[in-house]
C-alpha cells in the first residue's frame, strides 16, 4: 500500500515538472499559429515555417513539430485571446522570448508578405511578454526578406 502511495506522488512530483515545459510548447506553438491565421487562411508555406521554426526553436524533429502544429490549430480555435498563451511564458528567460518574437517574424514572412494583422499580432505578443520594442524591431529586420 505505502509502495502505491509513493508511486503516486511520484507520478504527480514528475508531471508537475514536465507540465510547464509543455505549457510552454503549446503555448509556442499556439502563438505561432494565431500569425499564421491572422488573415483567416493558413498557407502551406506559413506551414513549413512553424514546423520549421518549431524544430530549430524547440529542437524537435520535424515528426514532433508537424503533431504540435495539429495542437497549436486546435487551441487556437478555443482560446479567448492572446494572453492565454502569453501568460504561460512568463517563466521563459529573456533570450528564449526574444528568439519566440523572431520566431513569429519568420512565419509572418514566410508567404513574403507582411500582413499588418500578423505585425500586430507580433507587437502585441511582444509587449505582453516584455519583449522591448528595439528587439521586436531587430528580430524584424533580421528575418526580413530582402
Amino acid at each position: 500500500m505505502i509502495a502505491k502511495i509513493k508511486a503516486f506522488l511520484n507520478s504527480i512530483i514528475e508531471l508537475e515538472s514536465t507540465t510547464p515545459e509543455y505549457d510552454h510548447t503549446i503555448a509556442i506553438v499556439s502563438l505561432l499559429c494565431e500569425v499564421c491565421n491572422a488573415n483567416h487562411s493558413i498557407t502551406e508555406e506559413e506551414e513549413a515555417a512553424v514546423i520549421r521554426t518549431l524544430c530549430k526553436l524547440l529542437q524537435i524533429e520535424k515528426v514532433k513539430a508537424e503533431e504540435l502544429l495539429k495542437i497549436g490549430k486546435q487551441e487556437i480555435k478555443s482560446s479567448n485571446s492572446l494572453f492565454d498563451f502569453t501568460s504561460q511564458l512568463s517563466t521563459l528567460d529573456n533570450e528564449t522570448r526574444i528568439k519566440v518574437i523572431a520566431a513569429m517574424w519568420e512565419v509572418a514572412y514566410a508567404d513574403r508578405h507582411l500582413d499588418p494583422i500578423e505585425e500586430s499580432i507580433i507587437r502585441k505578443v511582444a509587449a505582453l511578454i516584455y519583449v522591448g520594442h528595439h528587439e521586436f524591431i531587430r528580430t524584424k529586420l533580421a528575418v526580413m526578406p530582402s
